[in-house]
């Protein structure tokens, strides 16, 4: 599991909250409406990068969509240093979407992803403000028909499994429904 197992993550839980779901399932409306629950002072920690057209339109849609009471801080590949940005007195809470993207965006740009996953959930144990992460749960379907896209899909399944064993909720989300998990 790039190079971390399960057993790392069980001593000193965070306070954080994991929401999985598949495309267009309802999990960013619903983990929203928890962060707007929190405070006043949101912030949104972006993954996505607009590569074409379409995600322009994509990334523009969820920015109408959340409203003016959101910051938005964009982080394709910086995760940590968006999200202690964000806890250092700025937030209330922070909602991070999507480690989907995340990861996409750390496979293409051939970083550690070993590294990576330790020093995200080393700084979700440090941070002091409730964090919402959204994830796609892509282990689903059919197996895909080349390495990288198997890849792809391990990894997100062993990171979905790193956070969960660490946050103190998770929730999944189908059509629209939240099912509780954990916590």
């Amino acid at each position: 599991m790039a190079g971390m197992t399960l057993q790392d993550t069980q001593e000193g839980a965070m306070t954080s909250l994991l929401v999985l779901g598949g495309a267009r399932s309802g999990k960013s409306r619903y983990a929203q409406q928890r962060c707007e629950a929190l405070g006043e002072r949101l912030v949104y920690v972006a993954t996505a990068e607009a590569r074409d057209e379409e995600m322009a339109q994509r990334i523009a849609r969820h920015r109408d969509e959340r409203g003016l009471c959101w910051e938005t801080i964009e982080a394709p590949i910086d995760l940590c240093s968006a999200i202690m940005a964000a806890a250092s007195g700025r937030a209330d809470a922070i909602m991070v979407d999507c480690l989907t993207l995340w990861l996409s965006n750390l496979l293409l740009a051939g970083e550690d992803i070993a590294q990576a996953y330790h020093a995200l959930v080393q700084t979700l144990r440090g941070c002091p403000v409730p964090v919402t992460l959204i994830a796609n749960e892509v282990g689903l379907g059919i197996v895909p028909d080349n390495e990288l896209a198997r890849r792809f899909r391990d990894e997100a399944g062993w990171l979905n499994q790193l956070l969960a064993k660490s946050v103190t909720e998770v929730v999944f989300v189908a059509a629209g429904l939240p099912v509780r998990l954990k916590g």
